[in-house]
């Protein structure tokens, strides 16, 4: 059974984690590679415009499994060199492939985010809680630091001081302080959440796919870029605006005061 239920709707894909027993945790190869394999399948698949994605339960997600940290198993077991290479090859491919999307994606943080959970929202480019989140960068009250690459996205969602506080003490931030800080930008409540961040997602998918794909590869450039390198890489993204035919369409569709009839393909 798929970690990730899917379900596409008019360009918006929603993807569920759905092990609600284990609160959605990241325990192993299967949930690391459905990951993998379905951020693979959105870019290969133009209809993709946005995704959404959320947890099944009362959790987000939980995080890794601390009984097998407890048991040393699974990807905790081995010597040093063993569990080294069992993060480069397991956990860290996901922040790798989820920063690979060429789409926006959301996360709708439907409970707790713990640990690699938190780091998982962070991954994602737009975030809104429920009013039953909790984000928690707990990897230090476990003699920990984040191995997910958490320490290199949540200094630049929430900015570096408030990222340290997190993961120096590691304590619970609710959704209300998560807010404050940026870590989220809505918060709603339960019953409302999915519903919300497919709306989001729809007014994504609403707009030329192929500014929106361009715009998310400059928001992304621009975490590393200098100002120069980013107008370069700008003046030639526009260029390629200017002469796709969506584009040529959204003026039309502006004028005529209608919905845009965008590309799938």
């Amino acid at each position: 059974m798929a970690f990730l239920d899917r379900s596409l709707t008019n360009h918006v894909l929603t993807l569920t984690m759905s092990s609600p027993e284990t609160r959605n945790a990241l325990t192993g190869p299967e949930q690391f590679d459905d990951i993998v394999d379905v951020c693979k399948e959105i870019n290969d698949n133009m209809a993709i415009r946005a995704v959404v994605l959320t947890g099944e339960g009362s959790a987000f997600c939980a995080g890794g499994n601390v009984k097998d940290m407890r048991d040393r198993t699974g990807m905790f077991s081995g010597d040093p060199m063993d569990q080294s290479d069992a993060y480069r090859k397991g956990i860290q491919r996901i922040p790798r492939a989820i920063y690979s999307l060429n789409v926006p994606i959301i996360a709708a943080v439907n409970g707790p985010a713990v640990g690699a959970g938190c780091d998982l929202a962070t991954m994602c480019d737009i975030r809104i809680a429920s009013t039953k989140a909790m984000f928690a960068e707990s990897f230090a009250k476990l003699g920990l630091i984040p191995g997910d690459g958490g320490a290199w996205f949540l200094p630049r969602v929430v900015g570096y001081s408030n990222a340290c506080l997190m993961a120096f003490a590691g304590e619970p931030v609710k959704a209300e302080a998560a807010l404050q800080m940026g870590l989220v930008s809505e918060v709603v409540e339960p019953e409302a959440l999915v519903e919300r961040a497919q709306a989001l997602a729809a007014g994504i998918a609403a707009n030329p796919p192929h500014a929106v794909r361009l715009t998310k590869q400059l928001m992304r450039a621009s975490q590393n870029a200098s100002l120069d390198e980013l107008l370069d890489k700008s003046a030639g993204y526009q260029a390629i605006c200017h002469a796709e035919p969506d584009h040529h369409e959204a003026i039309e569709a502006f004028f005529e005061k209608r919905p845009g009839n965008y590309r799938s393909e």
